[in-house]
């Protein structure tokens, strides 16, 4: 994953975890597993030797998918998730780099572009987007996944609880949204309840946003999908209301878009 672009190559908030990260993604019960694999694997439907870069690919996870059929590229900010991808994913080629200046890379040089979970801790996507344009060939794709941003965002959002009425209708677990529109920038813990100094930033832009800069950069909007959580929740008063919510309020926002 790529962190706030104002930091220099492999100085980032996510190398520092780099071992809890990598301890997370053993468990084969997460949402890069369950959920965004899945979805990903349908979606770029790769082809046999096709050039995909993996763009802010952490330790390799999803590198080491892609290389099950296509030549992978992988690039992160962070050295130490390199260092972690390297060893994981012997058979892609990485790179410890900016998302926003690869000149590692060709023109024109790339099939697929993937980034997953990492856009909204960058701080000039603007950039990054002119990059992947240049890097891609015409007609190629970029594939995004990010924490949905009408639903997620940081330190604006909550789940919410309206219990039972006198008419017996039962409760409703509901997503509060105090905010919007604005874009915002936050301090976020990187794991909860623990570390409190250990922490990242995170950027929430509206999904206009998204769609204008990607405009602006050579790509239209391709398709657009939204998904939600495969978790259910044990037996009790709210679960049937929880389960609802989960499954009609989706977690995360997948987008491909073409260049021109």
């Amino acid at each position: 994953m790529n962190s706030p672009r104002n930091k220099k190559e492999g100085e980032t908030s996510w190398g520092k975890v780099a071992g809890w990260y990598a301890d997370l993604l053993k468990d084969d019960n997460t949402y890069q597993t369950r959920v965004i694999l899945p979805n990903l694997k349908r979606l770029l439907d790769l082809k046999k030797g096709e050039k995909v870069l993996d763009l802010a690919c952490g330790n390799g996870f999803f590198s080491a998918e892609f290389t099950k059929t296509a030549k992978v590229i992988g690039v992160d900010i962070a050295r130490n998730l390199i260092e972690q991808a390297r060893k994981n994913v012997p058979s892609a080629n990485f790179f410890v780099s900016s998302a926003e200046k690869m000149e590692f890379l060709d023109d024109n040089s790339v099939s697929k572009i993937v980034i997953v979970l990492a856009i909204q801790n960058m701080e000039s996507p603007h950039l990054v987007f002119k990059e992947c344009a240049r890097i891609l060939k015409p007609g190629g794709s970029l594939h995004i996944v990010l924490n949905h941003p009408a639903f997620r965002i940081p330190k604006k959002s909550s789940w919410g609880w309206d219990p039972a009425t006198g008419s017996g209708q039962a409760g409703v677990q509901y997503r509060r949204i105090d905010a919007y529109l604005s874009e915002s920038k936050e301090k976020i813990q990187m794991y909860p309840g623990d570390a409190p100094s250990v922490h990242t930033y995170s950027f929430h832009r509206p999904l206009q946003y998204f769609f204008k800069t990607l405009g602006n950069q050579n790509f239209y909007v391709n398709r657009l999908e939204e998904w939600s959580s495969n978790r259910k929740s044990e037996e009790g008063p709210r679960a049937n209301a929880e389960n609802f919510a989960r499954k009609e309020i989706p977690l995360f926002m997948y987008l491909e878009a073409i260049k021109k």
